[in-house]
C-alpha cells in the first residue's frame, strides 16, 4: 500500500490524510479503489470509500464523495460533485459544474452538460444506450420534466 503522504484540512476544518494518485496527482483517500489508469486532477478528491475505474477522468476541483461509484471510461468535468453512494455509469460524461446527489444514479452513457443538478436518490439517463447515440441532458434539466416529456 502507497504511504499516506499529505494532510489536508478541508472546509469543515477535519484534517484528513490522503496519497497523490500517480495519474494526474489528484488526492485520494488510502481507502479509496482507483484504478491505475484512471487520471485523477490535481485540484480533485477521491474520499473513503469510493472507486474509481479503468480509464475514467476526474476533472480539476471535483469532489468524489464517500462510497460512490464512478464506471469505466467516465468523464467528470471541472467542479463537479458526486454525492456520497452515488453511481455513475460508464461512458457517461459530466459537465462542469455538475452535482449529484446522494445515492443518485446516472445511466451508462447519460452526457450532462454544464450545471446540471440530479437530486438525491434521483435517477437519470436510460439505459441501455448506444455508445453511439448517448442521451444529452441540458442545463435546467431536471428529472423530472425528462419523464414528463416521455
Amino acid at each position: 500500500m502507497e504511504k499516506v503522504n499529505e494532510e489536508v484540512e478541508i472546509e469543515t476544518g477535519v484534517v484528513t490524510k490522503y496519497r497523490r494518485h500517480p495519474n494526474g496527482r489528484g488526492l485520494v483517500s488510502p481507502a479509496a479503489r482507483v484504478h491505475p489508469g484512471a487520471f485523477v486532477s490535481r485540484t480533485a478528491y477521491v474520499e473513503s470509500g469510493a472507486r474509481v475505474g479503468p480509464d475514467a477522468w476526474i476533472g480539476p476541483g471535483s469532489w468524489i464523495d464517500s462510497d460512490a461509484h464512478v464506471g469505466s471510461r467516465v468523464f467528470i468535468g471541472q467542479n463537479v460533485h458526486v454525492g456520497a453512494e452515488a453511481a455513475i455509469g460508464s461512458g457517461a460524461r459530466l459537465g462542469s459544474y455538475v452535482r449529484i446527489g446522494r445515492r443518485a444514479r446516472v445511466a451508462a452513457g447519460t452526457v450532462l452538460e454544464r450545471d446540471v443538478s440530479v437530486p438525491d436518490d434521483g435517477v437519470i439517463g436510460d439505459a441501455p444506450r448506444s455508445a453511439a447515440t448517448p442521451r444529452r441532458i441540458s442545463p435546467g434539466s431536471s428529472p423530472a420534466r425528462l419523464s414528463e416529456a416521455a
